[in-house]
């Protein structure tokens, strides 16, 4: 059995817990989704249909909105708690969601028609797919041809200060994907022109209980098969707060996510020109 195969109910309901809490804690979220917008800046786009791919409690799906307004915005989260959540903060903005368009979902296996969508967003979600290529294959088959795929998501550095002090035979962190294979599999799965690159970001700490107590507002629980399957107790809690106390500096302790960013283009549509080539009839260019 691979011990990093991510339990998908226990994801759930650990966002499904989270809703409440997930906007006070998701300070890392909001500074990634940030900076995906700054990099959609440079993209001269006008969609018609875009998917808020892991909405989370919507804060992306509003800014999309915002941003295109003539676009309709479908917000797809696995957790029914956070896609309340966004319904509830989309009815305090109802002159931009009307209708409101809510999927209850799973990324692996995306309920939407082929050829439906110009744009994919995804802030940090993918993360949590097990089948990464099951994960390209459906987002390429929703995109229109010369369609946008654009995300973040964590890099294997992502918590390693929590992961060394953890190593007690079970698995506490998840296993992340390097950029370069992700790269690949776009490649596979027919992407065109992927861009990636990598940001660390660190989070400081007083203790390991604050640490912990972040992870599970946001509803990041350990939801891998190799888990410890009993209770914590108070002798594992002391000791990974001893193993962590190596990290500390100037007074804090780290915890460093490494955040990949890309975005990719599907393949240009083609048209019968009469000698069985074909050619592009749109183009997305970024702004000169």
């Amino acid at each position: 059995m691979d011990q990093y195969v991510i339990d998908k109910a226990r994801v759930r309901a650990a966002f499904d817990r989270a809703a409440q809490t997930y906007d006070a804690a998701a300070v890392l979220q909001k500074l990634v989704r940030d900076e995906m917008f700054s990099r959609l800046d440079l993209i001269k786009i006008a969609p018609h249909r875009i998917l808020d791919a892991g909405c989370g409690t919507g804060y992306g799906s509003f800014e999309l909105q915002k941003r295109f307004k003539a676009a309709q915005v479908f917000s797809l989260d696995l957790a029914m708690g956070m896609l309340e959540k966004t319904h509830a903060q989309q009815s305090l903005l109802n002159k931009l969601f009307r209708p409101k368009r809510l999927i209850c979902a799973d990324i692996e296996n995306l309920p939407i028609a082929d050829n439906s969508m110009d744009v994919v967003w995804s802030n940090l979600a993918i993360q949590w797919c097990n089948d990464l290529d099951k994960s390209f294959t459906g987002v390429a088959r929703l995109l229109k041809p010369n369609s946008l795929f654009i995300f973040s998501t964590f890099g294997p550095d992502t918590l390693k200060e929590l992961r060394a002090a953890s190593n007690n035979g079970d698995t506490h962190v998840s296993r992340f994907i390097d950029m370069h294979d992700i790269g690949d599999a776009l490649t596979r799965h027919g992407f065109n022109a992927p861009v990636l690159d990598v940001e660390r970001y660190t989070l400081t700490y007083d203790n390991v209980r604050a640490v912990m107590q972040d992870l599970k507002s946001i509803g990041a629980n350990n939801a891998t098969q190799g888990r410890g399957r009993g209770l914590t107790g108070k002798g594992f809690f002391k000791q990974l707060a001893a193993q962590y106390e190596q990290f500390r500096i100037a007074g804090k302790l780290p915890a460093t996510f490494e955040v990949i960013y890309g975005h990719a283009w599907t393949a240009e549509a083609k048209v019968d020109n009469g000698l069985g080539e074909g050619v592009s009839p749109v183009s997305f260019r970024p702004r000169g």
